[in-house]
Parts: structure tokens; sequence; C-alpha cells
């Protein structure tokens, strides 16, 4: 093993920080740590932390270009609103966009900005904002009214301008002289049912390196790291997408679904047409996007614990568990389980994660009356055909049994209508190495799949 070959794979993540150390001559993992995240402080404290532990154990320290590389879900990730027209068409095409880039949509804004508005979103202080609404050479009086009332916010964040085209010129001059950070990408909606987010998502991943990584004080980090920080959910999508589709020379999965159970949000990720599966369904809505991301920031299972013990007790989940306990358990959210009590109470609280997050992420068949009778809609993505599961995230990965957890993405005959994977067979990413994988697969793609392939087994 060579220390040329070597690369160092980091994580900061909201709760924990973590490091996977690989050799790309042998293809194979060497090493994973984590330790509790120092975001409040200084994110390079965890990292050294871990560095030093490798070398201690290992005796590896980074060595040459390329060697650390990393991705940052800290703090929450990127906290971004988005403003748009009307809330079926550009604001959700606005929304993916966002959440292929790697962004958690806290709030999306359609129709003509108030004043009230504006200061809901000065309230809310995001990272960024989503400018979006109308198709190219449609409507371009709303965009122009609401870069008009987001001139006088008070907060100061980057602004993504992705509609209308034939509005740029006026949208310019409004915020000409103004010292905010307008970067202006192709319109996400250019056409009634046409999606095209590629430019977006690209600047909004310019937008989370060049100003978020500085806002969340994972600049300091850089002095350390070899190439551009990422988001994670990027990474993570980049992995599921390798792993799905291949590269010459080795095979992918097929479609596939992951989902990452984490301490703030549990992200679903789906690489997959969607297309309906019976004869009768027909289609409404925005065409969906083959790679796709959903982000859920009401479903962590450290910091969102009061919500997911409502949600649970509305399924019934913690009939044999007292609410107040399973939250004193974890009041510390670094706190991992240590005695069978606590992993029973981690389980049922990720068990609600993956419940919750798959409903949301899966589409839906409705029906509804037509001018020759009843006719079925499907809404989002038919993943019913979809072969295989795969879990991540400690909660996951660390769990006693963690096929009885993610069994619960699957389709049940109580809720019909939910398009849930059918015959999926449950996998489990047991190195925690997708995000790493994603990191490594825009240099050595094919040893990334290759050692994706041998840390996701089933279950």
């Amino acid at each position: 093993m060579s220390d040329n070959a070597l690369r160092f794979l980091i994580d900061f993540g909201s709760t924990f920080t973590k490091l996977v150390v690989v050799d790309l001559d042998r293809e194979r993992i060497v090493c994973r740590h984590q330790t509790p995240s120092t975001v409040e402080t200084d994110v390079t404290v965890a990292l050294r932390l871990l560095l030093e532990r490798v070398r201690k154990e290992k005796g590896l320290t980074p060595n040459g270009k390329g060697a650390l590389v990393a991705c940052s879900s800290a703090a929450g990730g990127l906290r971004m609103v988005t403003v748009g027209l009307v809330p079926s068409l550009s604001s959700e095409a606005g929304v993916r966009a966002a959440l292929g880039a790697g962004a958690k949509v806290v709030k999306s804004f359609s129709f003509n900005l108030s004043l009230s508005d504006v200061r809901e979103i000065a309230a809310i202080s995001p990272d960024v904002i989503l400018l979006i609404g109308g198709t190219d050479g449609g409507d371009k009086k709303v965009i122009i009214h609401n870069a008009g009332m987001l001139l006088g916010l008070p907060v100061q964040c980057p602004i993504v301008v992705a509609g209308n085209h034939d509005a740029v010129d006026e949208i310019e001059g409004i915020f000409a002289n103004s010292g905010r950070t307008v970067v202006f990408a192709a319109n996400v909606m250019p056409e009634i049912g046409t999606l095209s987010v590629d430019s977006c998502r690209e600047a909004i991943r310019r937008i989370f390196v060049s100003h978020i990584i500085k806002a969340k004080g994972i600049d300091k980090a850089l002095t350390l790291v070899d190439e551009t920080i990422i988001p994670t959910p990027s990474a993570v999508l980049k992995a599921a997408s390798l792993l799905a589709d291949g590269v010459p020379g080795e095979e992918g999965l097929g479609e596939l679904m992951v989902i990452d159970v984490g301490g703030a949000t549990t992200d679903v990720y789906s690489i997959a047409k969607g297309y309906p599966t019976r004869g009768d369904v027909m289609t409404h809505g925005l065409p969906e996007p083959y790679a796709k991301r959903t982000v859920e920031g009401d479903l962590g299972v450290r910091h969102n614990i009061d919500t997911l013990l409502e949600m649970g007790e509305a399924r019934g989940v913690f009939r044999d568990s007292r609410p107040e306990a399973v939250k004193e358990c974890f009041a510390v959210p670094s706190k991992l389980p240590a005695n069978d009590f606590e992993f029973g109470c981690d389980a049922l609280l990720a068990a609600v994660c993956v419940d919750v997050a798959g409903e949301r992420h899966c589409g839906k068949l409705k029906i509804v009356l037509g001018p020759m009778g009843e006719i079925c809609i499907q809404e989002g993505k038919d993943l019913s055909d979809v072969r295989c599961v795969i879990g991540t995230g400690g909660p996951l990965v660390f769990a006693r049994d963690p096929a009885a957890i993610l069994d619960k993405i699957l389709f049940r005959a109580s809720a019909p209508h939910t398009l849930r994977p059918k015959e999926a067979a449950l996998r489990l990413d047991v190195g925690y190495v997708l995000y790493a994988m994603g990191l490594l697969s825009a240099s050595e793609p094919k040893s990334a799949l290759r050692m994706m392939k041998q840390a996701i087994r089933p279950l």
C-alpha cells in the first residue's frame, strides 16, 4: 500500500464528523471512524482528532494532492427559501432543483411577495434564496416584482435567479449596485411541463462553496482538505447514481432507492424512471427526475425527537414504550445507544423516519372523476418495481436489527395507493461509506463502485 494510493474522505455532519480511509491500489476500505462534530466551535477540532486517531492506529497520514476530500451537511446543511409563481409549477421545479443540489427547502413562497412575506423571509434568515417564475417568453411581471421586494430584504444572503429569461435584464438592473450576491442560471421551467434544473443546481453548489462554507465556519477546514467541499447530499446522490447505473466495464445494480437516516434529517434518494407500472394510470404534474432526492427536515433521530414521538404515537409505534423515557435517552444529540433499552428507543425513532420519509418520497395514486368516469392519476414516481433499497446513516448502520427498521419503507396493503417498493431486496451500507464513495466517484468511479459493492450487503 503506497501513501499516494490513500484517500481520506470526510463528512462534516450536523451530529458526527466521519472519516473513511481507502486504499485505491487494493480497492479496499482501510478504516472508518467518527466523533461528535464540533460545528459550534471549530469544525477542524473533530477532523484533527480523527486524523490523529488514524495516525496512531494505522500509522497513516494524508500525503499528496487530492488525498483528503470532504463534504458537509454541518449545521443543517444549506437552508433555502424558494420564491416562485405558481406553486404546482415553477415553485415545485425550484424545490426539485434545490434538493438535487443538496439544499433543504425551509419555505416556499408563490405569486407576488408581500411585505409580510419579506418579513417572514428575514425571520427565517436562509442561507440562499432561489428566485424563479414564468416560462421563457411568458409572464415576467411577478418575478420582477419579487426581485424588487427582495431588494429591501434586511438579510444579506445570496440570491439565485432561475426564471423567465426575458426578465434577466430588468432583474440585473434592480440588483445593480445593491451589494448583494446575485447569480443567474437557466430557467428551471423554460416551457410548461419541461423541467431543466442542471444549471440551477450548479449555481446552488457554487453558492454553497463560496458563501455557505464560510458562514458555517467550515472555511477553516479548507486549509486541511485538498478539494472543494461539496454538500453531503450531493455526494450521496452521486454514489447512488453510480451504484445504480455502473460504469463501462463494471455493471451497476439497476434502479434502486437509498434512505439515509441522520440526527438532523432523513434523506431519500431514488435512481429510477418511476413510470406507471399499470396501463390504466395517467401521470400528473411535472416530469419526475431520474435521480431524485427528498429531504425531511422534521425527521432526525436526535434533533426532532418531539416530532417523531408524535408521529410514532399516531402510528402506534411507541405502544410499549414511554415517550418521556425515549426522549430522556437522547437529550444530548451526540449520545449513542449503550444498552438494550437505548438501542430499542433508537430503533423506534429510526423506524418512524424510514416509514414517513419513504411515504413522502414515493408517488401516490388518486382516483378523480373525469368526463368518461373515474380516472386513476399518478403523482410522483412509481417505485413499486424497484428491486433494491439501501439503508445508510448511523441509526440504521449501527442498529441491532436494521432489517426490521428498513422494512418500514416497503409497500403495505393498508396503504395501497402509495407506490412504495413491493419486492425490493433490503441492503445495508455496513461500512457507512456511501458519502465517501460519492466523493471518490469524481476521480475514481470504477474503484468507488467496486468498493460500494463490497460494503453494501444484503440483510
